[in-house]
């Protein structure tokens, strides 16, 4: 998969977790993509400093991305 694929799959995962987050007051953007096996990624709005959102991070979004990305090892929120 070349780096541009990834970066439009990573976007599809993307795409499809970010109707939850918006639910909630939240949502996501997608800041690099490091080694085509580290992803990072900013949590907006209600989401920063929401006592759930690592839990969100692991099982929802890191999830979601390997779904549609299976090189990548890890997602990291990068906070503002």
């Amino acid at each position: 998969m070349s780096t541009e694929e990834l970066r439009l799959n990573i976007e599809k995962a993307l795409d499809e977790i970010r109707p939850f987050l918006q639910s909630d007051g939240g949502d996501i953007s997608l800041l690099s993509i490091e080694n085509d096996t580290v992803v990072k990624v900013q949590l907006q709005g209600a989401c920063v400093g929401c006592s759930v959102n690592q839990m969100t991070l692991k099982s929802g979004v890191e999830m979601t991305i390997k779904k549609y990305a299976p090189q990548i090892e890890q997602v990291i929120n990068i906070e503002a």
